[in-house]
Formats: structure tokens, sequence, C-alpha cells
């Protein structure tokens, strides 16, 4: 953590893609996945000796170090086609733990380290319910309710067990915490941000609701979470 406070930006830029795993736990991050494009067909991607502190891994592994890396996507700078190797986990094999609920939260990049913190100090609270964290970061984009719709955006990532009622209130306080850095959390995933904060932090909302309302009259392609998280 104390290396990521100080070489974010090295850090997150190392690879074409770069994943942090943390239990928020100790001052450290678990795991560091450098993915990178190579220049030549069969080249073969080398780790540096030290990674801010980091060691090269020896064998593969799985984000959730107890589990096997079977499902796992291949690793120690096997080369491969992009759609084998951006996603962590194999087509057609359990992703993750398998059992386990999910949130995102996004918020801009320039706040990184600050949201980082905040998350980190949670830890005896999240810790006890958590199987992971991922952290990573994703260029902005102009898709009007995109979690980076407009600004270069760092994401954390929760992977938990599948305990309901801990991780429902945990959510509230994780999301306090990073309220003053305008955070998105992810549509897919369990949140409990309301819907009129939601409306602040998205600026084309009011276009995205008229939008649909000339599109879909009717209301045919709305459901209970969109009258929830998005209503008109």
């Amino acid at each position: 953590m104390q290396q990521l406070e100080q070489h974010f930006d090295a850090i997150m830029s190392a690879g074409y893609s770069v994943s942090l795993f943390t239990d928020w736990q100790k001052r450290r991050i678990n795991e560091v996945w450098v993915k990178q494009r190579i220049a030549t067909p069969g080249e073969q991607a080398t780790a540096a000796g030290d990674f801010y502190g980091a060691r090269p891994a020896r064998e593969n592994v799985h984000p959730i170090v107890e589990l096997s890396p079977e499902h796992c996507t291949e690793q120690m700078g096997v080369p491969g086609p992009w759609f084998e190797r951006l996603p962590h986990f194999k087509m057609g094999f359990t992703p993750s733990s398998g059992k386990e609920l999910q949130s995102e939260y996004f918020v801009p990049r320039r706040h990184a380290v600050e949201a980082m913190l905040a998350i980190e100090r949670l830890g005896p609270q999240v810790f006890p319910h958590l199987l992971i964290s991922e952290v990573r970061t994703i260029a902005q984009d102009d898709l009007w309710m995109s979690t980076a719709y407009g600004r270069p955006s760092v994401a954390f990532h929760f992977t938990w067990k599948q305990e309901p009622e801990a991780v429902g209130r945990l959510m509230p306080i994780i999301e306090r915490e990073l309220a003053s850095f305008d955070v998105r959390p992810h549509w897919g995933k369990l949140f409990t941000v309301p819907a009129t904060t939601l409306r602040r932090r998205y600026e084309r909302w009011d276009d995205f609701s008229a939008l649909t309302a000339r599109l879909d009259t009717t209301g045919k392609l709305r459901n209970d979470f969109l009258e929830t998280n998005l209503p008109r």
C-alpha cells in the first residue's frame, strides 16, 4: 500500500491491463496481475525481478489464493489472443469462487489513492465477509450512463462471501466513505446508493430518461430494478 501511495500511476500503467488483488489487511496487496501486449508473434513476456516490492510468481495463481488456478486463464508470460488473456477466468469454467456476492464502485482516477485509503480503513469490518477485492483502472468514455462517462476511473470490486445480511450492512458504510469522490456503483452488481444521489452523478441522466421515454413509450423494456434506480 505504501508503494501505491507513492507510485499509483506507474504501477497501474505497467501493462495493457493491471489488476491489484487485496483483502485490505496488513497494508498489503496480495497479488498484482500485469497483462502486456507483445510486439511480435511468439514473443515471451517476462516479469521484472522486483515490482515495487512484489516478487514474480513462480506458478499460476488464483485471485483467491486458497483456490486452484485451473479455472484461470494462462499466466506466467504465456502469449495468447486478447480474448483468452484479458479475462481472468477461462470461458466455460467457474469464475471466481462460484458462490459469492459482488459489488463494485467507480471513482475518478484522480481520487484513486484517497479512495483506496478510505476503504483500507474499513478493513477490519470488510475482511470477515470478503473473499477478495480487485482494483483496476478504466479509460473514460462518452456513453451517457457508463460508470466511466466523462472521467478516467478507478474501480474497487468486492467479491463477497454469500452473506447477504452482512454485505447489506457493509455496502452503505463503504458508499459513505466514497461519497465525497462522487462514487458510481456498478449497475449490474449490488449497491444501495439511492436514485436521487445517482442522478446528480450522471450529467446526461435527463437526456437518457427522455430518450428511453421516446423510444419505449409503453415501458415494455422496464422492470422493478429500473423503476427503483432509473425512474423516469
